[in-house]
């Protein structure tokens, strides 16, 4: 429940934000804590606890602004602290798909008090986002997988950091998110990045938790449902709960003396030493004869999927 409002600002049990008015900051306040309730819930199956001390969100709202948010934080030796929000757009966008974004990524960094892989962190955050937001990421996808911009999945799940070319890791990121989650849900996903984060091994987990051979299977697999025009898929088999507990940390994270490690919408930490063959890049699809059928959005149907033979 709120717990003070003025002129200022206005806080919550876990936020206190700064607006353009006062009935702005409550707005975005209220639908943080309600997000940061609900999604907690739906990707959880628990609320998480509140924090020691309040995220401060600074909210740039006005009609003609793109929607975008950024959300930093410190992890040191299994600790998740040092929250700092910023969003901007327009009303309808920050309500409906910034917060929800944003507070999904301090959601995820307490559940986890470590860095995930940047595809699977902003992936997942993308799909609790407006569908007219999401509908952008999908346009966006099909132009990058047709202008050799796709990422292939070995250097994807590799990825600490930011690559330069950021915006076909959103799109991807998300597309892949989706893909997965739509075979097991949700709770099953968070239990897949909780297990490849134990060691880094993210084919072993893949294997494991999806029954995909190798990354080089899940990237012909994905890229098949994406040229079939991604349509709804049926989940198989019993949906995994995730565990009600903290992921444990790999014992370098928690080891004494570690420096604290601030985050950039959890930017990847240090992890193991694994490193992933080199798979085939994905190749884009040749170019649209206008007398052949398509699927979804123009994608050619004759985009070449790589050979898993070794």
């Amino acid at each position: 429940m709120p717990l003070a409002a003025d002129a200022a600002g206005y806080r919550t049990a876990n936020f206190t934000v700064a607006a353009p008015t006062p009935q702005l900051a409550k707005e975005i306040g209220d639908a943080a804590e309600q997000c940061r309730r609900d999604l907690a819930i739906e990707w959880l199956g628990r609320e998480i606890p509140n924090w020691t001390k309040p995220c401060p969100i600074h909210a740039d709202v006005h009609p003609n602004l793109g929607a975008g948010g950024a959300t930093s934080f410190i992890f040191d030796q299994g600790q998740v602290f040092g929250w700092e929000m910023k969003i901007q757009g327009s009303r309808e966008r920050v309500l409906d798909s910034v917060v929800p974004h944003e507070v999904t990524h301090t959601i995820f960094a307490t559940h986890f008090r470590q860095p995930l892989p940047r595809w699977a962190d902003e992936g997942a955050c993308t799909t609790v986002e407006h569908h007219s937001e999401i509908a952008k990421q999908e346009r966006m996808l099909i132009d990058f997988l047709k202008t050799s911009r796709g990422i292939p999945f070995n250097d994807m799940f590799a990825m600490k950091e930011y690559p330069r070319d950021v915006l076909p890791l959103y799109a991807q990121g998300h597309s892949l998110a989706r893909y997965l989650i739509g075979q097991r849900g949700k709770r099953a996903f968070m239990t897949f990045l909780g297990d490849g984060l134990q060691d880094g091994n993210w084919p072993r987990a893949i294997r494991e938790h999806y029954e995909y051979d190798h990354l080089l299977a899940l990237q012909n697999s994905w890229l098949d449902w994406v040229k079939s025009g991604r349509p709804e898929i049926q989940p198989a088999g019993t949906t995994m709960l995730a565990s009600a507990e903290t992921p444990a940390l790999p014992a370098t994270a928690i080891a004494g003396g570690a420096k604290p490690q601030a985050t950039l919408r959890s930017v990847y930490g240090e992890n193991a030493a694994w490193r992933p063959q080199k798979l085939k890049p994905i190749v884009p699809p040749a170019a649209v004869d206008p007398r052949a059928s398509t699927g979804a959005a123009g994608y050619d149907a004759s985009l070449a999927r790589e050979s898993t033979r070794r």
